[in-house]
């Protein structure tokens, strides 16, 4: 059985071209992590693509993905939306008022916390997300087509390796600075 040797890519050329001029230095972790730098940006263009045929950004696949994987009824306080996706107060309450003036979502009081509301996905923010949510697992699955599902699952448990001790919660963090 012979193997045929997989095709140059622009990280070889780049790796070669460091080996020749500084062959003092180890490059191998340009190996890896100047592929994933790379892969991350055409994963990025999909993303946006797959948005912006939904008519949706980034963010508000963010705020709504976050919501209806919440499961029934749909809905999360303020806060909980802040844990999710990692950006301020004042941030996400631009959020939601922009989301809710697009019928995306709507507030109610939280019947648990006078002072409080919760966010709710509405039904044209569900057919919203879930279509986009389709279409980008579609593009993601095109992205990895050059991988059988043994590969792809490999990949994973590897790269679930790496990101571990990324987001394993900080002191920062668990002081609700999320």
């Amino acid at each position: 059985m012979t193997f045929s040797r997989p095709a140059e890519d622009e990280v070889d050329r780049l790796v070669a071209a460091w080996k020749q001029e500084r062959p003092d230095l180890d490059v191998t972790p340009l190996e890896v992590l100047s592929r994933v730098s790379r892969l991350s940006r055409h994963l990025e263009r999909e993303r946006r693509a797959a948005f912006a045929s939904h008519d949706i950004e980034s963010w508000e696949f963010d705020v709504l993905t976050a919501l209806r994987r919440s499961g029934e009824p749909y809905e999360l306080s303020p806060g909980a939306l802040l844990r999710a996706t990692l950006v301020t107060s004042g941030t996400m309450t631009n959020r939601i008022d922009r989301l809710a003036a697009a019928g995306l979502v709507t507030r109610r009081p939280d019947p648990e916390d006078r002072r409080g509301v919760l966010v709710r996905l509405t039904r044209a923010g569900m057919d919203r997300v879930d279509a986009a949510f389709a279409d980008l697992l579609r593009r993601e699955r095109e992205l990895l087509a050059g991988l059988d599902q043994h590969e792809q699952q490999a990949l994973a448990r590897l790269l679930r390796t790496l990101l571990v001790p990324f987001d394993a919660p900080s002191d920062a963090l668990d002081n609700g600075l999320r």
